[in-house]
């Protein structure tokens, strides 16, 4: 047992555990950070790993990634093999999915988490991701509003730099920029012709941030420099520890995955960030006598309403702007491919009578390199609301356990009908929209199957590769693709009905705090990065203020 009593250990350090150590390091407290993965350096993302563009289907990649050891992760839509080494080895952390419900889950164990990995698009969450009541029974209302999150979402804004503008779209509210985020010439004339369809829908730019140069997130950076920041890598985390007498956490017992040593670390406070699946892996793992069903499962919700969003994807042609634009807008990068790209936001007083949409997509047209008298290509993912329902849940698994000898989580989130119904209005209203704009698709698919239209998907790749992506389309594509994985352990107005309150603190755990995703009582329609940065600073603080009043 180690004899250091740290003022709080925050456990992973992606989106939440980096700002998490940030935070509370600037608040004035000690933190050991807790990342189950290694560091990361120059090493890491070495330019010369990257090989020569494929023409259209990166099957032979996928091949060697699956041969070695990633047969999950190589499923990812847009897994890249010179990036496999941010993604975890599947034979080492398995899970398990019901026969009839496969799930799709992506993720990496580093310094920095799925940072290394994500499309870096931050867009803001509105009231009408935050409010559910009135099409669920579940009680599905979150305890904080927009209102009560818009100063931080600024913040972290702000704080990375990121490009875009005011756009004034009602269902996407703006934000800081530090500069423009542009379109290229076939995104403005695709803009062009969907408003003026569509006056209600509005296409605007991603909302993003830069490759970080420095290749450790800044929060990280940041939180090493107040000089108040311990990190222990490869440290797995088995379980929170708790008093027996007052129930309160103690620390965390983990193994070292360098050596297979299972020590315990002491925290007056815990901040679980470990990712939505992880997160309730680990608060399960850890039942105590006085948590008998897991840690602060006193309402029997840990693990429920686990969601992701509902996604589709489409890619196609774009033939009234040929050739392709570099887009410029942020300094190249040497290992990361350019940013940049459209997104449609949810939209208000839908065609078929809907109040709102219920979706949005996000794509890129006119940046895929082809030559000057090729039409441009284009690409589309849409992303559709789930409801949070009990009976979507993660549990341990009885019978396997991982590498390091822990209960592997199983997976359950499984769409109702009426989500069947919603994604195939996702689908159709995107293939109006193209279809409006002057594009040709040659797919669309999603957990409803694959549609091929026009000349078929990727009709210049070798008949081999098609039949093959023909064949695993589905794999790629059940739920769990989007990667916006949330709820699990949600907040909510009262302990029996939820795991957190309003600060994301436990109701059962006074000083144990969960905010990543895992946290969210609704899944939304856009990513969940931002909300999750926002969420942490906005709960650290505040935990901080409480510790330093009273200790």
């Amino acid at each position: 047992m180690s004899e250091t009593i740290y003022d709080a250990l925050v456990i992973g350090s992606g989106a939440a555990g980096s700002f998490a150590a940030r935070e509370l390091t600037a608040q004035g407290l000690s933190v050991l950070l807790l990342e189950a993965g290694p560091a990361v350096g120059a090493k890491d993302f070495d330019p010369s790993r990257k090989k020569p563009v494929q023409k259209d289907i990166n099957i032979w990649e996928r091949a060697m990634a699956i041969a070695n050891g990633q047969a999950v992760q190589a499923r990812a839509i847009f897994f890249k093999e010179w990036m496999r080494h941010f993604f975890v080895n599947d034979r080492k952390n398995p899970y398990t999915t019901p026969a009839d419900a496969p799930f799709l889950w992506i993720r990496g164990r580093q310094a920095g988490g799925r940072l290394h990995a994500f499309g870096r698009v931050l867009m803001r969450w509105t009231d009408d991701d935050f409010n559910l009541h009135s099409r669920t029974g579940e009680g599905a209302d979150w305890p904080i509003s927009y209102a009560d999150l818009a100063p931080f979402y600024a913040e972290v804004e702000s704080y990375l730099n990121l490009y875009g503008q005011e756009d004034n779209v009602a269902t996407l509210p703006d934000g800081i920029y530090a500069k423009r985020a542009n379109l290229t010439p076939a995104e403005e004339v695709f803009k062009a012709a969907v408003e003026a369809r569509w006056p209600e829908r509005r296409v605007v730019s991603w909302r993003y941030i830069a490759p970080e140069p420095e290749r450790v997130p800044r929060p990280l950076r940041d939180a090493q420099a107040s000089g108040r920041l311990t990190i222990r890598y490869n440290a797995v985390v088995r379980r929170i520890t708790t008093d027996d007498k007052t129930g309160l956490a103690t620390g965390a017992e983990l193994t070292d995955g360098t050596n297979g040593r299972t020590e315990t670390v002491r925290g007056a406070n815990i901040v679980v960030c470990a990712s939505p699946i992880e997160s309730i892996r680990l608060l399960l793992h850890s039942a105590a006598p006085l948590h008998p069903a897991g840690l602060g499962n006193s309402s029997g919700t840990l693990g429920r309403y686990f969601m992701d969003q509902l996604p589709c994807l489409a890619i196609g042609a774009f033939p009234p702007v040929p050739g392709w634009t570099k887009d410029e807008t942020a300094p190249p990068d040497p290992f990361y491919p350019g940013s940049g790209g459209i997104f449609i936001p949810r939209f208000k007083n839908f065609a078929r009578g809907e109040k709102r949409s219920d979706f949005a997509y996000q794509g890129t047209v006119g940046r895929g390199i082809v030559s000057s008298d090729t039409p441009g290509r284009m690409a589309f993912f849409g992303y559709g609301q789930m409801l949070p329902h009990a009976d979507n849940r993660v549990t341990l698994d009885p019978s396997r356990k991982d590498a390091w000898d822990i209960p592997i989580p199983h997976i359950r989130c499984a769409m109702n009908e009426g989500e069947r119904e919603l994604l195939a209005r996702q689908e159709q209203t995107l293939i109006e929209m193209v279809k409006q704009a002057g594009g040709e698709l040659e797919f669309i698919g999603s957990p409803l199957g694959l549609k091929e239209m026009g000349r078929g998907a990727y009709p210049n790749a070798d008949p081999f590769s098609r039949f093959l992506f023909r064949r695993m389309f589905h794999r790629s594509m059940p739920m769990g693709a989007a990667i916006h994985e949330s709820g699990g352990v949600r907040m909510g107005t009262s302990p029996d009905t939820s795991v957190l309150d309003a600060w994301n603190r436990s109701w059962d755990v006074p000083n144990l705090l969960v905010t990543d995703a895992s946290a969210f009582p609704t899944g939304g329609v856009s990513g969940t990065t931002l909300t999750v940065m926002a969420m942490t600073i906005r709960a650290c603080r505040q935990l901080a203020a409480n510790y330093k009043s009273h200790g």
